[in-house]
């Protein structure tokens, strides 16, 4: 079985347990969704992920559960047993375990906690393994729609790498968990973000591409360590929006959406670019609603 073939597999696996979090699942279920036997699927599985198949669908299952007792006033008791969890104190165990805390202090104080996000296995392989290709006529011609948006005064909860200027160098020097914790934050505003810092925001020693998500200027929660708590000042953003597109071709989708912003003229809506007003940033490449990316601007004159 080829590479493709493999991450293929184990990809539809991810999907059928995302489908099933609330029931149980067996191994010869999951081997039975794969063609394999359950120990040949186990083997691949792991190989792929890093997690054999239950303690992968039991972090799936703590994150959804964690996110629950954040958002809801859902009792404890009935959080576990939606999550197939026999008790309250296995889940009490598993969950602390988890996150190094227990779900009542959790669900009481909700500090940023690392949840468990996976990335799609195969769609991932794919983008990566294949050839760089030029721009079509076809993508250059793609809509892309462009709207203003204003930010309010805010803090945004962030972390820094050391050079790195885009996601994927990000990613190797800091992890690709950061998303995680940022994800956990209960007062976000808005989603998490990627974000290319002005100048004047560029620490020395720091990278020009950082992650992080906006919160209230009265946030007073935890601050995890290794990550910086800074204020933004209110700001005009120009939004653009690609079409949607296929999960796999997520680089593709950013790269048509980069092309239409490098060649696009704020003038004609009367604004010009304002790059040190606030960072530059992009939302999480999904392919239903488009790539969507954010520049700052201001009114021309001002």
């Amino acid at each position: 079985m080829s590479n493709a073939e493999t991450y293929k597999v184990v990809q539809k696996i991810q999907e059928y347990m995302e489908k099933k979090l609330s029931q149980p699942i067996t191994l010869r279920e999951l081997a039975d969704v794969a063609g394999y036997s359950p120990w040949h699927m186990s083997r691949i599985f792991k190989e792929v992920t890093g997690k054999t198949p239950f303690d992968y669908l039991r972090a799936l299952r703590l994150t959804k559960a964690a996110l629950l007792l954040r958002d809801s006033e859902t009792k404890i008791l009935d959080v576990a047993l939606d999550f197939v969890f026999d008790s309250h104190e296995g889940f009490t165990r598993a969950f602390s375990k988890e996150f190094g805390l227990s779900p009542y202090k959790y669900s009481k104080f909700t500090p940023p906690i690392q949840l468990f996000l996976p990335y799609k296995v195969y769609n991932t392989y794919i983008e990566l393994h294949k050839e760089k290709r030029k721009m079509s006529e076809e993508s250059k011609t793609k809509s892309v729609f462009v709207q203003i948006v204003e930010r309010p005064a805010r803090k945004v909860l962030l972390k820094r790498g050391y050079k790195a200027e885009e996601y994927f160098a990000y990613c190797e020097e800091v992890g690709c968990d950061i998303w995680a914790v940022l994800t956990s934050v209960k007062e976000a505003l808005y989603e998490p973000i990627g974000m290319w810092m002005p100048k004047h925001l560029v620490t020395p020693g720091t990278s020009l591409y950082v992650q992080g998500v906006e919160v209230p200027l009265t946030y007073s929660n935890a601050v995890p360590e290794g990550y910086e708590l800074i204020e933004l000042p209110p700001c005009t953003m120009m939004v653009f929006q690609g079409e949607p597109y296929d999960d796999e071709n997520f680089s593709d989708a950013i790269e048509e959406v980069w092309e239409h912003i490098n060649h696009f003229n704020p003038m004609i809506y009367g604004y010009e670019w304002d790059p040190e007003a606030a960072p530059r940033f992009q939302l999480a490449p999904m392919g239903y609603r488009g790539y969507i990316e954010a520049k700052p601007v201001k009114k021309i004159g001002k």
